[in-house]
């Protein structure tokens, strides 16, 4: 399943299953075929992105280090979290801006 989210304020932002349900879980909602990020609502939602950024960034910085006192290292993920958000807060500040909604599904 693909995820198609779109705007009248962006290009269409396509995520494979995997990515768009992480993003929804991230944002608080039920994984959904359907959907709306309403306008009133993005700057909340945007804030929500940047805090699970910076929660995975923190849990990664911690976990290295604890490895290497350890004389170990950690496997970083290839695509992380702020790459892979990056788009949809592109999306939502422009749609915010704009007076736009994100919708998906439709």
């Amino acid at each position: 399943m693909l995820y198609k989210f779109k705007s009248r304020a962006a290009a269409d932002l396509v995520m494979l299953e995997p990515a768009g349900r992480r993003l929804l879980e991230v944002l608080g909602r039920e994984p959904a075929a359907q959907g709306i990020f309403e306008r009133d609502d993005l700057p909340a939602l945007m804030r929500q992105l940047e805090q699970a950024i910076e929660q995975e960034e923190a849990m990664l910085e911690h976990a290295e280090e604890e490895a290497k006192a350890q004389g170990q290292s950690i496997r970083r993920p290839e695509v992380s979290l702020r790459q892979r958000l990056w788009p949809m807060r592109e999306m939502m500040r422009r749609s915010h801006a704009e007076g736009h909604p994100i919708v998906w599904g439709v």
